[in-house]
């Protein structure tokens, strides 16, 4: 090893010899007894086993740099360092960053548990709350020994090491920390510290002991109440504006009067006693009442600005525990939706109570005024600033708007819904729809909307809650109801009206039937019109008419649900019922009228007989294949098969009274028609039949598609059973009636097979006994 080596190991070896004193235990003579005895032992031991620790560090790193620098060869510079950096103190820069590692290597004490507990204890407790609590302070108590082993480490190495004077080795944190050296601690404010406090004694009086007895008299009186009691006005429930604006303005008087009878009253009290002004020199006295004054009136200011923030603080849109709850309507005024009261009549109760708060204890006697019963009386100055009148009218008015836009926003539904019906412009539909030509249907349909709206006006809810409001609408729904059913009721005097019009034409036209079938004609022609026009009359216009009466009794029971006929109406509605039974006598008399032009009609008699059997025959033959119907989906068609059926048998039942008209006024012998009675017997079950199955496929479609609502279960179980014993009777006669032709069809094969051999048929089955027995699956289904 070279000699610069050797210098630079002996120099790092005389660094290494500081060594820290010697323990030094305390006298065994101490005694322990007493706390501070213990914090103070406490802190020694720890102080000496830090000291011991370190020796330890110290002497272990000798050891290891001795091992190390017996192992390293020396360095040579390397070309690009500067020319003044020599070999030697590139030595001694790595040999100070080798030991620095081998002492912040070594074991350190760690932070004592009980300095910890201290440091939490400062802590404030609002600070240790929260779901992330313990997690928090776990954080901060790694952090604060984190930062104390680091510290203890650094001093260490500046205590242990000594730091070569090279530029490129890094320096962490700066020199250690010196006690303070000359700073003068003596206190030269003192005298001018004495001084100023003797002058705010004498001009001060707030130091009074008699204002600290006021204010603890104020404190007790107002600190934890307000002027109202603002507590339970949502629990009141729905309350009138200008209820509330009573019972808080009844509550700010009793309260007045309660502050003036007590805190006054003690207040006074307190300044008739003797040692009130003990101290207080004449020419101070007006001062120190001013003092008293001032005091006096910021308690009560103070007390009213709690009142108002505390009411202001009720309208808060996200706090709603306060908030109260007006009644307010929804009326037509005028022919438009408004509401009771108006916004602006709420905002100005509201506003009206924060200016009778502001009025509050304005008239609170002044105590030197008091005492020497000035007059007039002096008053204290309680008025609240301008500025937090005018915070507390903006607040309120910004959540008023906001507490209010749930009820605005209903209002509009209805005006967009329902103010069709008051701004006019259903007025204009029903007048554009008067002038044009419309059905009666047509008409009722239109009714109907107008119905149909004023019921679902009814149907809406009568009251509707908002944070704010109870919304009362039943004035609105009563009042657009009565519109709804006034426009209604034009459309019905309208078609009522037509209805009237329509029931003298038809009595018109009964009255010219009538008239021309009692003409008596004198020339053949004439029979021949006279004869022609009956028979229309009796067919076709009669047809029409009876149609046309049909009509009209279809309007009359749509009339009596919804329209009250005046009496002369009803006298004309029998009399057009009425025609139909009165006109068959006039027919009859012309019939006897008839009878000089019998002659004339018997070629035409004979054609008619020909014509009706064969009718008959082709009816005989249409009836044959009802038998054969078995589809239930085509069962409209079935039924509008038989009604032409029937139609065509009326139309030979008719051809037939005719011929026997005819063959009466010839004096013939009347020709009976058996087939006909036959068709008309036979077709009358398939007829029920049908019918009776159509309407029972129509009532279940309406009870299953229809409004649950409007189902009767009583009504229902009794038509149930109804279409069930109707189709009951009708499969058993079904039944019966196959049961005989069997009879009949095996009697005729045994006459004409008496000496063949017997084959026995079997019976086919019968479809419209199968459609019977289907129906009644599905109604016993249904009623299941």
């Amino acid at each position: 090893m070279s000699d610069p080596n050797k210098a630079a190991i002996a120099a790092e070896k005389e660094a290494l010899n500081l060594k820290l004193p010697p323990i030094v235990h305390p006298p065994k003579n101490i005694g322990v007894d007493t706390p501070t005895q213990s914090k103070l032992l406490k802190y020694r031991r720890s102080k000496e086993q830090r000291k011991t620790i370190n020796q330890l560090v110290i002497e272990g790193a000798k050891k290891k740099l001795d091992k190390t620098l017996s192992k390293r060869t020396p360095l040579s510079p390397e070309p690009d360092d500067p020319p003044i950096m020599t070999s030697e103190i590139k030595k001694k820069g790595l040999n100070y960053i080798y030991m620095k590692q081998c002492v912040e290597s070594s074991p350190i004490v760690p932070i004592q548990q009980e300095w910890l507990d201290h440091m939490l204890m400062l802590v404030p407790e609002s600070l240790k709350q929260g779901k992330k609590r313990e997690e928090l302070l776990q954080s901060l108590i790694s952090e604060v020994s984190s930062d104390f082993e680091k510290s203890t480490k650094r001093y260490l190495v500046k205590s242990v090491l000594v730091k070569p004077p090279v530029n490129w080795l890094e320096d962490d944190g700066g020199p250690l920390p010196e006690f303070p050296v000359g700073q003068d601690y003596s206190n030269p404010w003192h005298c001018s510290y004495v001084q100023a406090r003797s002058q705010i004694l004498s001009n001060l009086h707030i130091v009074h002991p008699i204002m600290k007895m006021l204010l603890d008299l104020g404190y007790k009186t107002f600190a934890n109440t307000l002027l109202l009691d603002l507590t339970g006005i949502r629990a009141k429930g729905p309350i009138d504006c200008e209820s509330l604006k009573n019972d808080l303005s009844i509550q700010a008087r009793k309260a007045e009067e309660k502050i003036m009878n007590t805190w006054y009253t003690k207040v006074i009290n307190l300044f008739t006693k003797k040692e009130a002004l003990e101290g207080i020199k004449p020419e101070k006295l007006d001062s120190f009442y001013n003092c008293v004054s001032t005091l006096m009136s910021n308690q009560i200011k103070d007390l009213l600005k709690r009142t108002v923030e505390g009411f202001v603080k009720l309208f808060d849109q996200e706090d709603e525990r306060g908030l109260p709850i007006f009644k307010m309507e929804l009326t037509i005024d005028d022919e438009k939706m408004e509401f009771y009261p108006t916004f602006q009549d709420l905002e100005d109760v509201v506003f009206g109570l924060v200016e009778r708060i502001a009025e509050a204890l304005q008239n609170v006697q002044s105590v030197p005024s008091w005492l020497s019963a000035a007059s007039p009386p002096v008053n204290l100055d309680t008025e609240l600033p301008e500025h937090m009148i005018q915070w507390a009218l903006d607040v309120l008015k910004v959540e008023i708007h906001r507490n209010l836009e749930g009820a605005r926003r209903h209002y509009e539904t209805y005006v967009e819904k329902y103010n069709w019906l008051l701004d006019g412009t259903a007025v204009a539909l029903i007048e554009t729809f008067q002038a044009e030509d419309h059905t009666f249907d047509e008409y009722t349909e239109f009714i109907e909307k107008f119905f149909n709206l004023a019921s679902e006006i009814m149907l809406l809810p009568q009251w509707v809650h908002f944070p704010m409001v109870r919304l009362d609408c039943e004035d609105l729904k009563t009042g657009l109801t009565n519109k709804a059913r006034a426009f209604a009721n034009i459309l019905l005097n309208d078609i009522a009206t037509k209805h009237r019009n329509e029931n003298e034409c038809i009595c018109s036209e009964f009255e010219a039937i009538k008239e021309h079938a009692l003409k008596i004609p004198e020339t053949t022609e004439e029979m021949m019109d006279l004869i022609a026009y009956v028979e229309k009359a009796r067919t076709i216009r009669m047809q029409d008419l009876i149609l046309r009466i049909q009509e009209s009794k279809r309007r009359m029971n749509y009339f009596l649900d919804v329209f009250i006929f005046p009496q002369e109406d009803l006298a004309l509605n029998s009399a057009v019922l009425l025609w139909p039974w009165k006109i068959y006598p006039i027919f009859d008399e012309n019939d006897e009228i008839i009878e000089v032009a019998k002659h004339k009609k018997e070629n035409e008699l004979i054609a008619k007989r020909e014509k009706l059997i064969l009718e008959l025959e082709k009816e005989s033959r249409r009836m044959e294949e009802f038998a054969e119907f078995a589809e239930l989906d085509r069962m409209q068609q079935y039924v509008t098969d038989v009604r032409q059926l029937q139609k065509r048998i009326q139309e030979s039942e008719e051809a037939v009274q005719f011929i026997n008209k005819e063959e009466e006024l010839f004096k013939w012998e009347v020709t009976k028609y058996p087939e006909l009675d036959k068709l008309k017997v036979n077709i009358e079950p398939y007829q029920k039949f049908f019918n009776l199955v159509l309407k029972w496929q129509r009532t279940e479609k309406r009870w299953m598609d229809g409004g649950f609502l409007d189902l009767n279960g009583e009504s229902m179980e009794a038509d149930v059973d109804e279409f069930s014993r109707e189709i009951f009777k009708t499969l058993k006669f079904f039944q019966v009636k196959l049961k005989k032709e069997l009879q009949e069809k095996r009697k005729l094969a045994k006459r004409r097979s008496l000496g063949e051999e017997r084959v026995e048929e079997e019976p086919k089955e019968n479809p419209t006994i199968n459609m019977c027995s289907t129906v009644m699956e599905n109604i016993k289904v249904f009623k299941v």
